[in-house]
This record gives C-alpha cells, structure tokens and sequence, in this order.
C-alpha cells in the first residue's frame, strides 16, 4: 500500500496518533465505503486508539486506485444506523 506525500507530511505529522497499519486495517476491513464524486474512496472502520479502551471510527480516504492512503482522520459525526 503506498502514500501520498500530503499523507506523510500533513496526516501523519498532525495526527500522531495514527499509524499506517491502522489504515490499511481500516481499508481491508471496512464498515461503509462511498465513492466521492472525484473518484477518491472513503473507508470507515473501527479502532482503538493508542492508551484508550473505546473504539472509534477511522475514516480513511485513498485515492482512485483504493490503495494509495491520502487522508485518514477520526469521523466523529459517523453514524452506521444513518442513512
């Protein structure tokens, strides 16, 4: 799975507590996946973040191919019961 250069010097450096193993967790075993209108592939998945016992929902942006890891952040507004 490769990155783009915005994933490792904005994602990574401003959310330190995300890892690249938690992405690629997330996109191989998603909850919802949606395609946006520009082709890139948003993932939804559930992880436990470091030090903490609740898991949370990740969302995970790749690009076109659904591998390359673009933007990865957590959704506090997801809801899987939504519409």
């Amino acid at each position: 799975m490769t990155t783009t250069r915005y994933f490792i010097e904005q994602v990574l450096r401003k959310r330190a507590y995300l890892s690249i193993e938690m992405c690629r967790a997330v996109v191989a075993y998603p909850i919802l996946v949606v395609v946006q209108p520009d082709g890139r592939i948003r993932h939804w998945g559930r992880v436990i973040l470091p030090n903490e016992v609740e898991t949370r929902i990740l969302r995970v942006v790749t690009l076109d191919d659904g591998s390359t890891l673009h933007n990865a952040f957590i959704d506090r507004n997801f809801r899987e019961d939504a519409p």
